[in-house]
């Protein structure tokens, strides 16, 4: 099998997955602003009362990207088949509440195991937050740079995944991660990660650790899919809309405030 740590070519492989990453997560952002207009809007609505020329581009561009990665994907070794639930099969209120409790016990001891490590954010990136995130927020909200190293998969991935759930977060490939108000970043910080991360931090402030994690555990129960939790859709969406060439200014705790309001997490 060919290897690129056997080859002088391990540069631009590295280049090219960093580059797969990035290209990633836009996809993660459109697919996840698709799934915010999908459920507001049937089909049969978007095709009458849409701009053809944006739909037709929209459905162009989403060909071309399914063209482009089915054919790759037809290229890659098929892996050892996983364990699945019956999807007709519920988990059973029990084993939600026991998972919602193990995702928020980790919460707060991550945040306790970064918090002597952690700084305050840089003026310089406060600058850049300040249209959009309260001076009491980027006061509070701390952050950990790890410096080659990443967080570790939490200890209960094992059960879940042997439960079924094979599309839990991959955390250890993660721009960020929001502990409560401590942000941890197994990469270098960049304002598009730090924006995402503060969107949690705001979650967070706004509806405590057990309501967050209880709404975050009972969507992806349902889903078993992580950016289609509402929690997580809302962060891309506003990273989508702070990324424009012209960026609208708006406040974040506003728009978390109005989710909130109108039950949409």
């Amino acid at each position: 099998m060919y290897s690129y740590q056997d080859s002088e070519d391990r540069v631009p492989v590295l280049q090219m997955n960093s580059e797969l990453e990035h290209a990633q997560l836009e996809l993660l952002s459109a697919h996840c602003a698709t799934h915010q207009l999908r459920l507001h809007y049937s089909a049969d609505f978007l095709a009458r009362f849409a701009r053809r020329d944006i739909l037709h581009k929209s459905a162009e561009a989403a060909s071309a990207l399914h063209e482009f990665y089915s054919g790759i994907e037809n290229k890659i070794v098929p892996s050892e088949p996983g364990p699945c639930l019956d999807p007709s099969v519920q988990p059973a209120s029990d084993r939600t509440a026991e998972a919602i409790h193990c995702v928020c016990t980790y919460l707060r001891q991550q945040r306790e195991h970064y918090f002597p490590a952690a700084l305050p954010i840089s003026n310089q990136h406060k600058a850049s937050m300040w249209p959009y995130f309260s001076p009491t927020l980027l006061d509070q909200v701390r952050v950990v740079e790890l410096q080659g190293h990443r967080v570790p998969p939490p200890p209960f991935y094992a059960e879940a995944r042997a439960l079924g759930f094979d599309q839990l977060p991959e955390i250890t490939h993660m721009d960020s991660l929001t502990f409560l108000d401590i942000v941890v970043f197994n990469e270098t910080l960049t304002e598009r990660s730090l924006f995402h991360a503060l969107v949690h931090a705001v979650q967070f402030q706004m509806l405590g650790v057990e309501r967050y994690t209880e709404l975050f555990v009972q969507s992806f129960m349902k889903s078993k899919t992580h950016f289609t939790v509402p929690l997580e859709a809302h962060a891309f969406s506003l990273v989508s809309k702070f990324l424009r060439p012209s960026p609208e200014r708006f406040s974040v705790e506003d728009q978390v405030r109005q989710w909130i309001a109108d039950g949409r997490y």
